[in-house]
């Protein structure tokens, strides 16, 4: 595998960011009605003040991850996938290097995500990159999501 280089969404990115997001929620669960309406319009994310984060490796995208701006500088972390053929190669941690870094260039004060117990070398990640397990503060728009972190620099 040769670099992995991160690139900001531009428009020919859109058909990678649902389908690698399909892929992954296929894999471990169902697409659900909130899903689709997110991963069909991830320019909706950017012009709401969020950003769509793609990893590109051997001049492929594999990989993605999105901000989604929910006002009051808070964000949420979602959408994050890697293709299969290109998992457990660091791509999660690179894109969650750019993550956290375009959450403070875009200075938000709380940025969390959702996630499910059971998945358990995400939550890892994330663990390393300073988010906390908190008890979900909302009820969820997502039926698979029981776990709620929080980062925490």
């Amino acid at each position: 595998m040769k670099k992995v280089t991160i690139h900001k969404h531009k428009p020919e990115f859109s058909l990678y960011f649902k389908s690698l997001n399909v892929e992954w929620l296929e894999q471990f669960f169902v697409v659900e009605p909130i899903d689709e309406e997110v991963l069909s319009a991830p320019q909706k994310i950017i012009d709401e003040g969020g950003q769509v984060l793609y990893a590109k490796a051997d001049k492929k995208v594999v990989g993605c991850v999105a901000l989604k701006h929910h006002g009051k500088s808070v964000f949420e972390l979602t959408k994050m996938a890697v293709t299969s053929a290109y998992q457990a190669h660091g791509i999660g941690s690179i894109l969650m290097h750019h993550c956290i870094d375009e959450f403070k260039r875009l200075n938000g004060s709380k940025l969390y995500l959702e996630s499910h117990s059971s998945l358990k070398p995400a939550i890892k990640l994330y663990q390393r990159w300073g988010f906390a397990e908190l008890p979900h503060p909302f009820i969820s728009k997502y039926n698979r999501s029981d776990f709620y972190m929080e980062y925490f620099p």
